[in-house]
């Protein structure tokens, strides 16, 4: 680490103030350049602890930066996660507050709750399926506290991923006989069709993707618990919206998620 307590403190109240006002800053590694990945996920694990010292639930777990589309978009390489704010889940019909965002975007997702935990390393897309209570269609509302929506690896790991909203389906299926990989996806902004995605734009496989967080989580002594929802990644890419704007995502075999914003 290069970052010392006192600093990472001072960057996650930082964080999490813009997130709470809604007010766009400066990405951090613009002042501290050299912070490293572990300064990183101790930015977002203090951002995490600042919640729950106020009694904030941890709905689940999220990945990010996951599919060719997003790792395009941001300019990335690697995929990253974070946590889910449990104040901040919605069922589909939700209508969601612009006020409160700042710059917010929509991704299409896939859902995993698991029936026991996970925990790497050696976690594979076999095991993951054997520990999956069922799959849901979900929605990530997005919306990063750097100015632009610009940002780097370490900033946005520092950002918990620009977590700000999810929306859940009502459909919970199994994934027994699922082709998860070929699930198509359709996302409509105001009836019109933005973008078409397939499960397999998700590392090649969603259930790849929990994989991967169980993995990520076992190199620091954590594990993915039982019964959280697990977000596996945008299959498509983020796409813009604003005040009146209204959401539909199509999911073969698992239904749809409907949002609007005011």
């Amino acid at each position: 680490m290069q970052l010392d307590q006192h600093t990472i403190a001072a960057l996650a109240e930082h964080l999490e103030n813009a997130e709470l006002n809604a007010r766009a800053v400066e990405k951090i590694t613009n002042n501290y350049p050299d912070m490293d990945w572990e300064d990183a996920y101790a930015i977002q694990d203090e951002i995490r602890a600042r919640k729950a010292a106020r009694g904030t639930p941890v709905a689940g777990l999220k990945m990010g930066l996951t599919s060719p589309a997003k790792i395009r978009q941001m300019g990335v390489k690697e995929p990253i996660y974070g946590f889910l704010n449990g104040l901040h889940g919605y069922d589909s019909g939700a209508r969601i507050d612009t006020g409160m965002l700042i710059h917010p975007k929509v991704e299409a997702e896939i859902g995993f709750v698991l029936n026991r935990p996970l925990a790497g390393p050696g976690c594979h897309i076999g095991e993951v399926l054997a520990a999956t209570e069922y799959v849901v269609a979900a929605v990530e509302v997005i919306d990063s506290r750097y100015e632009n929506f610009k940002f780097d690896l370490k900033s946005v790991i520092a950002d918990n991923t620009s977590a700000a909203r999810y929306v859940v389906g009502r459909r919970c299926v199994g994934a027994d006989g699922l082709d998860l990989k070929n699930l198509g996806i359709v996302l409509r902004k105001n009836g019109q069709v933005e973008t078409l995605a397939s499960g397999a734009a998700v590392v090649g496989h969603p259930a790849a993707s929990v994989a991967m967080l169980a993995n990520m989580l076992g190199a620091r002594g954590r594990e993915i618990p039982a019964g959280v929802l697990v977000m596996t990644g945008g299959a498509t890419e983020a796409i813009a919206v604003a005040r009146g704007d209204r959401v539909q995502v199509d999911y073969q075999w698992l239904g749809s998620v409907e949002m609007e914003f005011y």
